[in-house]
């Protein structure tokens, strides 16, 4: 199947991201060529996400569109990957008879095996499996070329069967990789030009490896905060019940580790999260912050919550509320709860309203868009360290992220790419920041 074409569409989460690197560099180090237009691809893989209900809608919205592509060109395979094709299966491959194959994450390895089997014996697949184990890396030389940023996946799955949370079912029970794994992996991203690696898993507080010397999260930060060549490093996501001392700590210790944590709540009123089988309590979650901001004052704080999970009466929500304006997040990812079939909470009882879920969302959303413009624009004539990524989306400027996980959008030139710079912030906005290089110190270092 060499010289094939190949199309990947990602949809959904940053571990969805780094599965589809993994792809990518199978598939090019196989002899197959990345196009950037679904209409001149021979192969295209749709990686899709299951844990709300509007990534799904989209994945079938697109997959509704490939049958006109597979009745121009028969030809074509078409496979998809990830999450809903963990959860779906052959109902998949019922519903959209154009398909291929359908893979999860952990067969993800079986790619060039499956495409060789499609294109000689045109067979069909359903890869599901979830005992293997995450794949070996591969490395593509050249792949990472200027990138800045980059994910490095150090565990796979979840066990902790938050009662909404289709994960565990989707992705696996934990399994950690080898810090021999991952160290190579890390050092290779390093070679290419990565200054940043953001490190993934579903709960990366949980990585355990059991080796000739035990490893922890903590052990693993620590090994690679030692990297020549790296400037800054991060991760996600974090499990509140899961957030030790030790690495509260690293905030304080490791120079770069970035200043920002990803810790999801999910809800404010105790008797919502006791249901929601989250294993902490709103007075532990504030506890665990205001350690947090003794140890990294400056530290970015931002988390995920939903709104309408079943039960959650109007008490409960003003709870929710009101943990937010205590705990004063710098962003938040929220939602409306939607029912995971297969889940312990899409069989409870009491559901909330749509329309009543529509009005806390907007509510909530409000509320957040008042905090982050307020901590943004308190931002206003600090000056702060910028790790430059690229050239703004909007023309004659370029763009970078404080440590904090901020965007900070500057006039300047190429030159600054890949470099740690010291910026003036001149207006704080909603979603980023604008600012004005201070030359007095910024000699390059990347």
């Amino acid at each position: 199947m060499q010289n094939k074409t190949f199309y990947i569409k990602t949809m959904g989460c940053q571990m969805n991201e780094y599965d589809s690197d993994f792809l990518t560099q199978s598939l090019i180090s196989s002899g197959f060529s990345r196009v950037d237009n679904l209409k001149y691809a021979d192969i295209i893989l749709i990686n899709t996400c299951t844990v709300r209900a509007k990534p799904e809608q989209k994945a079938y919205s697109l997959l509704g569109r490939m049958s006109e592509l597979k009745q121009e060109n028969s030809g074509l395979i078409i496979g998809v990957i990830g999450c809903l094709a963990q959860q779906k299966g052959h109902e998949l491959m019922k519903r959209f008879p154009q398909l291929d194959f359908v893979m999860g994450p952990r067969e993800l390895g079986r790619i060039k095996e499956i495409l060789r089997r499609i294109d000689t014996n045109g067979e069909k697949f359903v890869a599901t499996h979830l005992e293997p184990a995450p794949p070996q890396p591969v490395i593509c030389q050249g792949y990472f070329d200027g990138k800045v940023t980059g994910y490095l996946s150090i565990m796979e799955g979840c066990n902790n069967f938050c009662s909404y949370c289709i994960v565990p079912y989707v992705r696996g029970r934990e399994i950690s990789r080898s810090p021999e794994e991952i160290m190579i992996e890390a050092k290779n991203l390093i070679s290419e030009g990565i200054k940043e690696i953001t490190l993934l898993g579903q709960n990366v507080n949980s990585y355990r490896w059991e080796g000739v010397e035990k490893w922890n999260f903590v052990s693993l930060l620590r090994e690679i905060t030692k990297l020549d060549g790296l400037l800054r490093l991060r991760f996600t996501t974090s499990h509140p019940k899961d957030l030790s001392e030790q690495l509260i700590h690293c905030f304080g210790d490791l120079d770069k580790l970035c200043p920002h944590i990803h810790l999801p709540f999910q809800a404010g009123a105790n008797l919502v999260l006791k249901r929601m089988k989250r294993g902490y309590t709103r007075e532990k979650y504030i506890d665990l912050i205001d350690k947090l901001r003794t140890v990294r004052p400056d530290i970015g704080i931002t988390s995920d919550v939903m709104v309408g999970f079943p039960g959650e009466s109007e008490q409960d929500f003003d709870m929710t509320l009101n943990l937010i304006k205590r705990v004063q997040f710098d962003s938040l990812f929220s939602f409306k709860y939607s029912d995971r079939k297969g889940t312990l909470a899409a069989k409870m009882g009491d559901k909330v309203d749509e329309a009543d879920k529509s009005s806390r969302l907007s509510a909530l959303q409000n509320l957040q868009k008042q905090i982050s413009l307020k901590k943004n624009r308190a931002l206003e004539g600090k000056r702060l360290e910028v790790l430059v990524e690229g050239y703004s989306k909007r023309g004659g400027q370029i763009s970078g992220r404080t440590g904090s996980n901020k965007v900070v959008n500057f006039i300047g030139d190429n030159s600054y790419i890949t470099n740690l710079v010291t910026v003036t912030i001149k207006h704080g906005f909603l979603n980023s920041l604008h600012g004005e290089l201070f030359f007095e110190n910024n000699s390059l270092t990347g």
